[in-house]
């Protein structure tokens, strides 16, 4: 092998390799079938199992589209906040595996109409895609409403999850939220494109909307190795003296199309 073939070689060997895969499969949560999707839901200390599944709810399949709709909202949780906040929820039966040397990019496209919500008030009822590692306890998310979209960086205590390490030098809080609603212009059923990417060489989390950068979150205080898929009707109302706050009538029509899924090994 000669120096330009060996230059030709290394340089391949440099070039970052990406795989490209399409999730859907919204057809499997009607059939039961092959699931791609099950209910999402957190097992109790008691032994019973907390259902993200709304009675009533509408599940409507087109294609490679999923619509949710509820008419009114009528789950809530008294004594447990994360169980009060999602109403109906799907969990991708798929994980997804993040290389050590590399990143991971989720795109899709969600609309969202939020019946008698209060105006302005995204925590009263919204749509939502949740990237959830339940080893680490991260949330990297999108909730939408009729007039808001905002990111969400989170680190939660997720029931039955381990309690991450905390250093003795830490300088940060374990747990976190950090809500960031947009200056972006938003209608009722409008369909933007949605994108979380996250590099776990840099410990790196960008969001964004239409193709544009809306936000960035580094120095993500451990690593993410895996993470599922979750589709949320949601609120997110803090309980009130023992008693959720979460329902009043409102109701959630959400839509979601399929998931291009990008992972990104930048060595071989």
């Amino acid at each position: 092998m000669d120096e330009t073939q060996q230059s030709s070689v290394l340089e391949a060997q440099q070039q970052p390799h990406e795989e490209v895969i399409t999730y859907a499969g919204y057809h499997s949560i009607i059939s039961g079938v092959d699931r791609s999707w099950d209910y999402g839901g957190f097992p109790l200390p008691d032994g019973t199992f907390w259902r993200y599944r709304e009675p009533n709810a509408v599940v409507v399949v087109e294609a490679d589209k999923l619509r949710v709709g509820v008419m009114p909202l009528t789950r809530a949780n008294d004594t447990v906040q994360i169980l009060d906040n999602a109403k109906n929820m799907f969990f991708s039966t798929k994980r997804f595996l993040i290389p050590d040397d590399g990143s991971i990019s989720f795109e899709w496209n969600l609309s969202a109409r939020c019946l008698d919500t209060r105006p302005h008030d995204l925590y009263d009822g919204f749509v939502s895609v949740n990237l959830l590692d339940f080893m680490g306890g991260y949330a990297l998310d999108f909730f939408v409403s009729n007039d808001t979209i905002a990111t969400v960086y989170a680190r939660l205590p997720f029931p039955g999850v381990p309690e991450p390490a905390d250093p003795e030098d830490a300088v940060k809080p374990r747990y976190f939220s950090d809500f960031n609603e947009l200056p972006i212009e938003t209608t009722e059923g409008q369909t933007h494109r949605y994108r979380i990417n996250y590099d776990k060489g840099k410990d790196e989390v960008r969001y964004f909307v239409d193709g544009q950068e809306v936000g960035v979150y580094r120095e993500v205080p451990s690593k993410i190795d895996s993470c599922i898929i979750a589709l949320g009707l949601m609120t997110e109302k803090t309980i009130d003296h023992g008693k959720s706050a979460s329902v009043h009538g409102q109701g959630l029509v959400g839509e979601w199309g399929p998931f291009t899924i990008t992972v990104r090994k930048d060595n071989l």
